[in-house]
């Protein structure tokens, strides 16, 4: 099949599920690895489509892609992710939650922990952890994003600054090759720095669709992280940059 023939339906399976694998490519069309990494290149030269660490993505420098896409996009993994990042939480502490739907998944796995308070800025996020009665939670005030749930502005990190926790966990958009997490909203971002700034622990979560894709906005950097929770290794010279800045990485399986 030539990669004329291939492309659009590369092209129509990432504009279904926001992103495409290596590795499922290879089994749906029947060639090799080698082949679909050029067909993505290609695609990606042609902006089309946007490479990240086992795959591709559809297209964006300067806007996220849309919400339900992003939950759509690697769920399982996100599950995973959100489980292992659960077990690093204790019951009777406290902790943030920022935007995103990765985060949304860690809240969904802390519905049996008992005595936590979690200060949030999603609405989502909120409204899961409304059926855990064992935990307190608290949402910031903001501008309300209808799109996600979202509460971002100087009211949600005037909140945000009221309080100092025992945890953070948080999402971002991107994670470049120097290690600087990157997100698409200044307001959205705002909150997430202040939140880093108020936790004592700094939770990672992020799955292998975030390496090396392009977004415009600086949160922080993974050494201002503790742990990082993904699905795939970070490459070699990120990997030994966590190392010397002390940044654990905690890699979970696949299914």
């Amino acid at each position: 099949m030539a990669q004329t023939l291939r492309a659009p339906e590369i092209l129509a399976l990432a504009r279904r599920h926001g992103h495409v694998r290596v590795d499922d490519l290879v089994g749906r069309v029947g060639v090799t690895p080698q082949t679909i990494r050029r067909d993505l290149a290609e695609l990606e030269r042609a902006g089309k489509l946007e490479r990240v660490h086992g795959g591709a993505v559809l297209p964006s420098a300067t806007r996220n892609i849309a919400y339900e896409e992003r939950r759509a996009l690697n769920a399982g993994a996100k599950t995973r992710i959100a489980e292992i990042c659960a077990g690093l939480i204790p019951a009777d502490s406290s902790l943030f939650l920022n935007i995103g739907t990765t985060t949304e998944a860690v809240a969904r796995a802390l519905l049996h922990h008992r005595n936590l308070m979690v200060v949030t800025n999603n609405l989502n996020i909120a409204m899961i952890l409304a059926a855990n009665p064992a935990a307190q939670g608290i949402v910031t005030g903001g501008r309300a994003r209808g799109a996600d749930g979202g509460l971002v502005g100087a009211l949600a990190v005037d909140c945000v600054e009221r309080f100092k926790l025992d945890h953070a966990v948080i999402g971002c958009s991107a994670i470049d090759g120097g290690g600087d997490l990157l997100d698409f909203d200044p307001e959205e971002v705002a909150v997430s720095k202040a939140i880093l700034d108020q936790s004592r622990n700094r939770i990672l979560v992020a799955d292998q669709t975030k390496l090396g894709r392009p977004a415009p906005i600086r949160i922080g950097a993974l050494e201002q992280i503790d742990t990082v929770v993904t699905d795939a290794a970070l490459p070699q010279r990120l990997a030994f940059d966590c190392q010397r800045w002390r940044t654990a990485v905690a890699l979970v399986g696949d299914d």
